[in-house]
């Protein structure tokens, strides 16, 4: 089982190998984490994108992460040609977990996926996050980011 954490705040802060972006199947860095990762790491991470997408929503994509304190972004497309649904969290989930070991990334922060512009119940995504998570080889270590305090809280209570 991987080892999970919990953290509460803004997760382009977060000092590790990679961070997990809530990314739509065009890779267009917009709005929520998303717009938050791009102006933060600046413009070389939308570029990146842009040689990549589209991907499929539910599949991840891995591209350097600019001025982020971070290596690398990991980007899970929760939602685009489809809206976001707790399946398309889980695959999304699973995805990037999957891409993290293949890369040999072992510590990794994810946001809470599909629950910003996707809509979707913090505790249910936090529950079927924590699910793909707890399953995930015991090399990584995954801190499960709330944005505000309730969300943190939502996680507590799943976890």
């Amino acid at each position: 089982m991987a080892l999970i954490r919990v953290a509460q705040g803004d997760i382009t802060e977060f000092e590790g190998q990679a961070i997990v972006n809530a990314a739509n199947n065009h890779l267009q860095l917009g709005a929520g984490v998303a717009g938050a990762i791009a102006r933060k790491g600046g413009p070389s991470i939308q570029q990146a994108c842009d040689t990549i997408g589209p991907i499929r929503v539910g599949e991840a994509a891995i591209t350097g992460a600019g001025q982020l304190k971070v290596r690398y972004v990991i980007h899970a497309a929760v939602l685009g040609d489809q809206p976001a649904s707790l399946e398309t969290v889980r695959a999304a989930t699973r995805s990037a977990l999957k891409l993290a070991q293949d890369q040999d990334i072992h510590l990794l922060a994810f946001p809470l996926l599909g629950t910003g512009v996707g809509g979707l119940e913090v505790e249910a995504v936090a529950q079927v996050m924590l699910e793909e998570i707890k399953v995930a080889p015991d090399t990584l270590e995954v801190t499960l980011y709330g944005f505000t305090r309730a969300d943190e809280a939502a996680i507590r209570r799943a976890l």
